[in-house]
């Protein structure tokens, strides 16, 4: 099942769910199927995390101030940079952690991305740990960010007790009759899709080739785009200014 049809715990037959993929929707799931009684598997790739709240303040309140969300589209060190997914946290209880290591702790087993299955077994590399530490290094990247911006505007940085590496003794199969597992819901995360978009203006990734919202057609303007302009263009803190730029455009260039 893909996660865009998944309702509720009680949409699936009864026995232990595999999910796969670890952002935020494959860790809420997670969560919330564990909540519901589930013996739940995760199957996680490579994704930041971030603590829900630091010094009172929503996180996202640090993003917006720290200048997070303002980072230029030129300062991508690759352009699969643009798929990387959200940090992982929930809003769910009033918003709260929600990481591999809360998950791992209230019960859910965590394994390595997926690979492959057959009729009895699905199968798992043996990489949970590179995978926490990636999301691990993300964190710190976003943290150096906020001390700098802290530093510059002459305020103490907020207090954060780092957490040890996660070292888990991970399984890398599973045997379907052994672990009871009935569902698979896959939250591995989505691409671009603008097949209804018959005019060649696309990346190899399916990402619209545009500068603050133009392309090379005449007329043809895209906005919502992520990492159109800044790291906030696709969400709704940000598309407003993006659409301001487009639609200044689309007026100086009428003709």
């Amino acid at each position: 099942m893909l996660a865009e049809d998944y309702r509720n715990p009680d949409s699936l037959p009864s026995g232990a769910v595999l999910v796969v993929g670890s952002g935020q929707t494959g860790c809420q799931l997670a969560e919330e199927l564990h909540e519901a009684g589930r013996q739940v598997f995760l199957s996680c790739g490579r994704t930041m995390w971030s603590p829900r709240r630091l010094d009172g303040h929503d996180v996202v309140w640090w993003m917006a101030k720290s200048g997070w969300f303002e980072r230029l589209a030129g300062s991508l060190p690759a352009p699969a940079v643009r798929l990387v997914a959200n940090p992982a946290m929930t809003g769910h209880h009033g918003g709260r952690d929600l990481n591999l290591r809360t998950l791992h702790a209230m019960g859910v087993e965590l394994v390595g991305h997926f690979i492959g299955a057959d009729a009895d077994r699905i199968y798992f590399a043996d990489d949970l740990a590179a995978g926490a530490d990636f999301g691990d290094a993300r964190l710190r990247d976003f943290w150096k960010f906020v001390e700098r911006h802290c530093e510059e505007a002459g305020w103490p940085a907020p207090d954060f007790d780092w957490p040890e590496p996660l070292r888990l003794a991970n399984r890398t199969e599973l045997d379907l009759d052994r672990s009871g597992i009935t569902s698979v819901v896959w939250t591995s995360g989505y691409r671009p899709d603008y097949g209804w978009v018959h005019i060649p203006v696309f990346d190899d990734m399916g990402f619209p080739v545009q500068a603050d919202g133009a392309t090379s057609v005449p007329g043809l303007y895209f906005c919502g785009v992520h990492w159109m302009r800044k790291h906030k263009s696709p969400i709704l803190y940000g598309v407003g200014e993006d659409a301001e730029v487009v639609a200044q455009h689309i007026v100086e260039h009428r003709s």
